[in-house]
C-alpha cells in the first residue's frame, strides 16, 4: 500500500476501488492530498490547507467499522471556508471575521456521519461576494487549468480543490452562481439543489433567504453521493424544507434560449461556437430541444444585485462591517454598501419582489417537464482583467447563473467540451424545483453525447455497406449524410473487396465536394474502431462543407498509385451505381 497509488484525480468510484483492492488506504489518501496541497501552494487553493494533525481524529474514526455500512467510507472532502466544522476556524476569507467553530454546519455533520472525511478549508471570495475567484486577503485562487485565468468564485478554492486532485467532492455555497461558475472554469460538475433542501445552518451567510450549499466532484453520480447525505430537513435551520428527490425522469424536452446570447472577454468567440456545439449536441441526442424567451430570467438576474434585494447582504453583515473599519477588502465593502442606496426603500423592495413573484409563476409554466439549458457563463478573464475592472468583469460572470435561486429553481452544471485547449466550456441546465429528480437523466444524456465522438465514413462502413454491421457493433449511431469540403479526391483501391481511398487533392481547384455519412459512436470505441483499421486507410481530420472539422477515413497517397481516380462521382455510394465500376 503507497501514496504513490492514490489516483491524481479522486473520485468516489476510484477511491472505493482502490480500499478494496487493497492499494492505499485512507491514510495514504490523506498523505497524498497533503502533498499536493504543498506542492500548489502558489495557487492560493486554501485558507487552512491539510494538515494530519487536525485530519487525524476523522480517521481514527473509521478504524473498526464496517465501510459498507458507510456510504461515504473514507471519502475525503474541501469545505468553503464559510461553512463551519467543529474546531477550525472560520474566516470567510475575512482574517479580523476569523472564530472558532463549536460545532459543525448541518450539511458537514450529516457527511462526516456517512464516512466522509473533512480535509481542509477552502478559499473563496470575501463575504462570498464574487464571482471571480480574485476577492481574498489570502490571494486570489489560480485556475486549475490555466493559472493566468481566474478560477471563478466565490466558492474557488472548493472547485480547485477537486479539480487538483486534493478532495474528490467540495462543499461550495451559491447565491448567484458560486456553486456553478467554477465549476464551468474548471471542467467539473457543479451540483445547486433547491432553496433549502440541503440545510444551511452553520453557514456565514451572503443572501440568507436564498443561500445553497453545493457541491463540486468530477461526475453527476459524485454529486449525487454528497446529495443523499447532506439532503433533508433540518429544525435548527429557519429556512430547511422538506424537499426529497421525485423519482428521476427523463424531462419532455430540453429549452434553449432564443436568438444569440451575449459572450465576453478575450475569448468571447470561442466561447460562442463552444455554445453552437453544445446546442447541436443536444439535437443529436434525439431529444425535442425548443428555443424559449429568456427574457424574463435576464430580467429577475438584474434584480438580484442592482435593485433593492442586494440590501439582504448589508443585512446580515452590517454590524461587522460598520463595526471593523478597514477589515474588508474596498471591493467587497463596496458591494455591501450598495444594498444602502436611497433609492432602495421598503417599497422598492416590495415592487421587485412582486416582478419576482409574475416571473416565477411564469417560469413554473415555461420548464414544466423540462429543463433550460444555457452557458454556465459566457465568457472568463485573464486574473489581471479582473484586477483592473473587479466590479465590470464580475457582473458578466453572473448573467447566465443570478436568477436560479431567486426564482426557486434547481440546477446543474456540467462539461461541454472546451472552448480552446485548457479552456473548459460548461452548460448549466435548469429546472422546477419539484423536478429536480429529472436534472441527473437529463445530464448524463448530454454528458453521453458530449463523451463520444463524431466520424466520417465514406466506404463500407456507410449505411447498408458490408461493414455497417461493425458500426452498429460498437454503438455507433448514424447522424447525418453530408459532404466534404470540395478539396479531396476519392480512388478505387486495387482491394479485395474494392475499397475506396480518400486523399486530399495537391493543389487548390483539384479536389471535390464527396459524400461521406457521419456517425457518432462511444470514445472508448473510437479507440478500437481507430485500431482495427488497416493499413493504407487510417483516421485523420475532414473538413466538411459546412466548415466542421470531423475525424473520418483518410487514404496514404501512394495506395492511389495502383488506383482508380474517382471523384468525378461524388462519392463511393454514386460509384456503385454506375455499371461495372466494381471490378
Amino acid at each position: 500500500m503507497s501514496k504513490q497509488a492514490v489516483p491524481s484525480l479522486l473520485t468516489i468510484d476510484a477511491i472505493r476501488q482502490g480500499y478494496r483492492n487493497g492499494s492505499f488506504t485512507p491514510v495514504d489518501v490523506i498523505r497524498a492530498i497533503i502533498e499536493r496541497s504543498e506542492a500548489t501552494a502558489e495557487r492560493h487553493i486554501w485558507i487552512m490547507p491539510p494538515s494530519m494533525e487536525r485530519i487525524r481524529p476523522y480517521l481514527d474514526d473509521l478504524e473498526g467499522v464496517n465501510p459498507d455500512k458507510y456510504p461515504l467510507w473514507g471519502i475525503p472532502f474541501a469545505v468553503k471556508d464559510n461553512i463551519e466544522v467543529a474546531g477550525w476556524p472560520v474566516t470567510a476569507a475575512c482574517p479580523d471575521f476569523a472564530y472558532s467553530a463549536t460545532g459543525h454546519a448541518a450539511v458537514v455533520e450529516r457527511l462526516i456521519a456517512a464516512g466522509a472525511v473533512p480535509v481542509g478549508k477552502g478559499n473563496l471570495d470575501q463575504f462570498a461576494t464574487g464571482l471571480v475567484g480574485m476577492r481574498s486577503p489570502y490571494g486570489g485562487t489560480h485556475n486549475a487549468l490555466r493559472p493566468e485565468l481566474i478560477s471563478g468564485g466565490s466558492s474557488s478554492g472548493s472547485a480547485v480543490a477537486v479539480a487538483c486532485g486534493q478532495a474528490a467532492f467540495a462543499l461550495g455555497t451559491d447565491t448567484a452562481g458560486s456553486g456553478r461558475v467554477p465549476a464551468a472554469l474548471n471542467g467539473l460538475v457543479g451540483y445547486k439543489p433547491a432553496v433549502g433542501s440541503w440545510p444551511s445552518e452553520g453557514v456565514i451567510p451572503a443572501c440568507r433567504s436564498l443561500d445553497c450549499v453545493t457541491v463540486f466532484a468530477h461526475s453527476v453520480e459524485d454529486c449525487l453521493a454528497a446529495d443523499r447525505q447532506a439532503r433533508g430537513y433540518a429544525d435548527s435551520d429557519p429556512y430547511s424544507a422538506d424537499r426529497p428527490l421525485g423519482r428521476p425522469v427523463m424531462p419532455d424536452l430540453f429549452l434553449v434560449p432564443k436568438g444569440p446570447l451575449e459572450f465576453f472577454g478575450s475569448f468571447a468567440g470561442l466561447y460562442e461556437q463552444a455554445w453552437e456545439r453544445a446546442k447541436r449536441m443536444l439535437t443529436e441526442t434525439g431529444c425535442e430541444v425548443v428555443e424559449a424567451d429568456i427574457s424574463m430570467l435576464l430580467e429577475a438576474s438584474a434584480l438580484l444585485y442592482e435593485g433593492p434585494l442586494v440590501a439582504e447582504r448589508w443585512a446580515d453583515l452590517e454590524t461587522f462591517v460598520s463595526g471593523h473599519p478597514g477589515s474588508s477588502l474596498p471591493v467587497t465593502e463596496e458591494i455591501l454598501r450598495s444594498g444602502t442606496k436611497e433609492a432602495y426603500t421598503a417599497s422598492a423592495l416590495y415592487r421587485a419582489r412582486h416582478r419576482l413573484a409574475e416571473i416565477r409563476r411564469k417560469t413554473e409554466t415555461l420548464l414544466k417537464n423540462a429543463v433550460l439549458v444555457m452557458p454556465t457563463a459566457g465568457g472568463t478573464w485573464t486574473r489581471g482583467q479582473v484586477e483592473a475592472d473587479p466590479v465590470g468583469t464580475n457582473r458578466k460572470m453572473g448573467l447566465y447563473t443570478n436568477h436560479c435561486n431567486l426564482l426557486d429553481l434547481s440546477a446543474i452544471a456540467i462539461p461541454a467540451g472546451e472552448a480552446d485547449d485548457k479552456l473548459p466550456f460548461g452548460i448549466t441546465l435548469f429546472s422546477l424545483a419539484d423536478e429536480e429528480a429529472n436534472l441527473g437523466p437529463a445530464a448524463r444524456t448530454f454528458l453521453r453525447q458530449a463523451e463520444s465522438i463524431t466520424a466520417a465514413v465514406c466506404g463500407l462502413h456507410m449505411r447498408g455497406m458490408a461493414l455497417e454491421q461493425q458500426m452498429l457493433g460498437l454503438g455507433a449511431v448514424f447522424i447525418e449524410e453530408t459532404q466534404t469540403a470540395p478539396l479531396y479526391e476519392m480512388y478505387q483501391l486495387p482491394t479485395t473487396p474494392p475499397k475506396p481511398g480518400l486523399v486530399r487533392a495537391g493543389g487548390e481547384g483539384e479536389g471535390a465536394a464527396i459524400l461521406v455519412e457521419l456517425w457518432k459512436m462511444p470514445l472508448d470505441a473510437f479507440g478500437r474502431f481507430t485500431a482495427s483499421i488497416p493499413a493504407p486507410l487510417g483516421i485523420g481530420k475532414i473538413e466538411l462543407a459546412d466548415g466542421r472539422v470531423v475525424p473520418g477515413f483518410l487514404c496514404e497517397s501512394y495506395a492511389t498509385e495502383a488506383g482508380l481516380n474517382i471523384t468525378v462521382s461524388g462519392g463511393w455510394r454514386n460509384w456503385l451505381n454506375v455499371p461495372g465500376a466494381i471490378r
